[in-house]
């Protein structure tokens, strides 16, 4: 599966169950691990829950095996590594406090105090 229908397959599974301020974070050219970023919120530990099942239902539909999913017994944070795409899903207090938005849009070899 391309790298781009498998980001919005999370999108979509994420949709539909409604997930909050979902974003893609394109991070090719930050890292080598991942291509997209995918980052939502839940409002309660169970809806966080549900968001992260489904993406993982929907990957596995379409053949793509998670290679670990980190964080589901608390639902406060919860990460899924599909490889070229990772997502987290988190409880809106929790994605404020990591601002992982803000720190995977600094460029490399970008301080702090120049954005």
């Amino acid at each position: 599966m391309l790298n781009e229908n498998l980001k919005n397959l999370v999108i979509q599974a994420l949709e539909e169950i409604k997930g909050l301020e979902i974003v893609c974070l394109d991070v090719s050219d930050q890292t080598d691990i991942s291509d997209y970023m995918v980052v939502a919120s839940g409002s309660t530990n169970r809806q966080v829950k549900a968001l992260v099942n489904n993406v993982v239902v929907e990957a596995k539909k379409a053949g793509i095996e998670p290679l670990g999913v980190e964080g589901l017994e608390q639902g406060e944070w919860v990460l899924v590594d599909l490889t070229d795409v990772i997502v987290h899903v988190m409880l809106p207090m929790v994605r404020d406090y990591y601002d992982l938005e803000n720190l995977w849009s600094m460029s490399p070899g970008q301080s702090e105090e120049s954005i």
